[in-house]
């Protein structure tokens, strides 16, 4: 894969998943206070900030993911000895 066809795709699962992990931020720090939080029953020893951090980029990794996987299903599939899909080159 070409280096421009690589990094459009980066742009298309990287920036919509940073937005929708600025927006989960804002929705679930809205209603939730990060001090409050609990572990296994244990309150975290993290500060606000740390706590809103970490919230983002696991907000951040899993909106990824469902980004990436919906670039992978949408390639199209090649179906071995099938005459009519002419080979990419």
């Amino acid at each position: 894969m070409e280096t421009s066809l690589w990094s459009q795709r980066v742009m298309w699962v990287g920036w919509p998943s940073f937005l929708v992990a600025c927006v989960l931020e804002t929705l679930v720090f809205a209603v939730v206070d990060p001090q409050s939080l609990q572990w296994f029953g244990h309150p975290l020893s993290l500060s606000t900030q740390g706590a809103y951090t970490i919230a983002f980029f696991v907000f951040w990794a899993v909106a990824m993911l469902a980004s990436m996987l919906t670039l992978i299903l949408s390639q199209p599939t090649r179906v071995p000895g099938d005459p009519t899909q002419a080979p990419a080159d």
